[in-house]
């Protein structure tokens, strides 16, 4: 994580697609890298794939896809007030 966030501030893209990058982080290292996600998104949009409840609570969106009793997925999606 530390090699993908120093090629991040190095070249700076306009979107990254992080999926569930988080997921063996212990809570210190998770409220380190949900920092690391806030200076990120001064500069840039974050599409993070996810189950952790503490990296949901900083987005401003949240979009999730649900399977519905005959087989058929519908979006859901929620924005979210800062």
């Amino acid at each position: 994580m530390a090699l993908l966030v120093a090629i991040f501030k190095a070249r700076p893209s306009p979107f990254y697609v992080m999926d569930e990058v988080e997921a063996a982080l212990d809570d210190t290292n998770l409220s380190r890298l949900l920092v690391i996600f806030e200076e990120l998104r001064e500069s840039s949009q974050l599409i993070v794939i996810t189950h952790q409840r503490r990296t949901m609570e900083i987005a401003d969106a949240l979009y999730g896809v649900s399977m519905r009793q005959d087989g058929s997925t519908r979006v859901i999606s929620q924005r979210l007030s800062r």
